[in-house]
């Protein structure tokens, strides 16, 4: 399970602002995120088992951020790894609805993808009825398609929305909407594979179990004139923070 809360041309300073957690199992080898050194001008985490990332954002504004796509299918053998949608927008020069489009769905699992470039932002699915140009506003992306009205995403989503109202964006308080560990309501749980502690554990926006969970929220904030912000927070299988990385505006500021 994973968590993306966005908002886009809603603020007068931040034309993109996005918080969201990447939640794995705690034993898959994964890279803290830094800027990339073979792929000049791209941060962030990265994937060691299968290649990719979960969220990068590129010096020039580009950003994407896929989730799974929670369902009953099970995985081919053969299928290409998610995580490559994701660094493949942000070194590409092609418009996030070009960039969808020429997508083939089908040699990947299931996968939700927010790609943006400054000027536009836009969702494509292989779940869903295909590519949406997504006009201002803020979304929420859990494991299911884009706005489902899971309490996770909906009590995230109206947490945002509350900063901007209170013009109080900012890297902490963003932080605290991802740092929310109450689970969701029971009718959410599905315990068809897992068992039912587990699956309600998964239906809080932090997750904490002790072989899966929250590896790491991450806090971008992109300004209208140009430069970036990004914020990654580390944490091990109790929720307890490991290790921070800022950057900004294409230079190191701050690492622990």
């Amino acid at each position: 399970m994973c968590l993306v809360v966005l908002a886009f041309k809603q603020d007068p300073l931040y034309p993109l602002i996005v918080a969201g957690n990447r939640d794995e199992f705690h034993s898959r080898p994964s890279q803290p995120a830094d800027w990339w050194p073979d792929k000049p001008g791209v941060v962030g985490g990265r994937d060691l088992q299968a290649g990719g990332t979960w969220l990068a954002l590129h010096r020039n504004g580009r950003f994407a951020t896929v989730t799974n796509y929670r369902d009953a299918q099970y995985e081919r053998a053969g299928l290409r790894s998610r995580g490559h949608l994701v660094t493949d927008f942000v070194q590409s020069e092609l418009a996030p609805t070009d960039y969808l489009q020429q997508i083939d769905g089908s040699g990947y699992a299931g996968f939700n993808l927010l790609v943006a470039d400054g000027r536009c932002l836009a969702y494509l699915s292989n779940r869903d009825t295909g590519m949406q140009e997504l006009p201002a506003g803020i979304y929420g992306l859990s494991n299911a398609t884009l706005d489902t009205p899971w309490a996770k995403v909906e009590r995230s989503k109206a947490a945002l929305a509350t900063l901007l109202g209170e013009d109080k964006v900012n890297e902490t308080e963003l932080l605290r909407i991802l740092d929310d560990r109450r689970r969701g309501p029971l009718a959410e749980v599905n315990a068809d594979r897992l068992p039912f502690s587990t699956a309600h554990a998964l239906t809080a926006p932090f997750i904490t179990l002790p072989d899966y969970g929250t590896r790491c929220s991450t806090v971008v904030l992109v300004k209208n004139d140009g430069t970036i912000r990004f914020l990654e927070r580390r944490f091990n299988a109790a929720g307890t923070v490991t290790g921070e990385s800022r950057y900004s505006s294409g230079v190191d500021s701050d690492q622990a």
